[in-house]
């Protein structure tokens, strides 16, 4: 193996970039050229490549953010994007490919293989952690490091004017950001994709909580049934119009900033060893890292979203809101 192309693609994550620094160095160290394709699948049409060196991943492993760009490339979907893409590949004799990103970028993975004789690893880079095959996806950590520092912000205001605050999280599919960072913030209630019926239950568990609690955090994750936080604050206002009630939309500030010890070390981790997997012939599998073990799991079954929420995790939230 000579050369290496590597990318970012989907939602960028904070750690990002100690993920391309371990896959730069790591490479370089065994005498492999790294070129990497900016604004991920589309760079790869468009040709956009720089080439990576030991100086250009230095002094990035505290920065959230790619510094090799992202986006969603419609035009990866057909036909026409996809051969580009591998014609690119084969420009540069590249021996094999490491993408960083979610579902959305191992789908293109497995469409783009089908292109091109060439090697494919990925890395979990997505701050949703709903990919199969890895107990924390490279993100997730600082995503709800990030939701509790706001939180526990909110909380202070909530309470020095006793009131109801609904704080909207990322999630459009998978309710794991609102989940972790609910029990980490002392929430009285979480709304998530994988449960149903959740303003019944919601509204039930308002009317028994405790009279002296001066405030209360409902934690919703944007994808939840309820269509929302807004939402979610116009029912409960219904039922509830003595609450003073607010909304916080945390929205893209969970993407940003500098990633957290556990996220550098473990997207150093996965990103040294893709580069391992290709030289030891593994290829179509997302680099993950379940009971500290590095494990290789198929492109197709890390996006198959059928890891269950833990209904201990929930129950105990309810009891520990009380």
């Amino acid at each position: 193996m000579k050369k290496l192309a590597l990318l970012t693609s989907g939602g960028d994550a904070p750690g990002m970039n100690a993920c391309i620094r371990a896959v730069v160095r790591t490479a370089l160290h065994q005498n492999i050229e790294v070129v990497g394709f900016r604004h991920g699948y589309e760079g790869l049409i468009h040709d956009e490549h720089i080439q990576l060196s030991h100086k250009s991943v230095a002094n990035i492993i505290q920065r959230g953010g790619t510094i090799l760009k992202t986006s969603r490339s419609q035009k990866f979907r057909t036909e026409e994007g996809l051969q580009l893409a591998a014609n690119h590949l084969k420009k540069h004799n590249v021996d094999g490919l490491v993408v960083i990103g979610g579902d959305g970028t191992f789908t293109g993975a497995i469409a783009l293989s089908h292109k091109i004789n060439v090697p494919i690893v990925g890395c979990p880079g997505t701050i949703d952690n709903d990919l199969v095959g890895t107990d924390f996806t490279i993100g997730y950590d600082t995503a709800i490091n990030t939701v509790i520092d706001a939180v526990d912000k909110i909380r202070d205001t909530a309470e020095s004017h006793d009131r109801v605050f609904i704080v909207e999280v990322m999630g459009r599919d998978a309710g794991l950001i609102a989940l972790r960072s609910g029990i980490g913030s002392g929430a009285e209630a979480i709304l998530i994709p994988e449960t149903k019926n959740d303003i019944p239950k919601l509204i039930e568990r308002l009317k028994a909580s405790r009279k002296d609690k001066s405030s209360k955090i409902i934690i919703v994750a944007e994808g939840d049934e309820s269509g929302g936080a807004y939402k979610v604050a116009e029912i409960l206002k219904e039922f509830f119009p003595q609450f003073d009630m607010r909304v916080s939309i945390l929205g893209h500030m969970q993407r940003g900033g500098s990633p957290s010890c556990m996220e550098r070390v473990n997207a150093s981790i996965m990103g040294y060893n893709a580069v391992q997997a290709l030289l030891q012939g593994k290829y179509g599998v997302m680099i993950g890292i379940v009971n500290k073990q590095v494990t290789y799991t198929p492109f197709d079954k890390a996006i198959k979203h059928t890891q269950a929420l833990n209904a201990d995790m929930l129950k105990m939230m309810e009891i520990l809101s009380v």
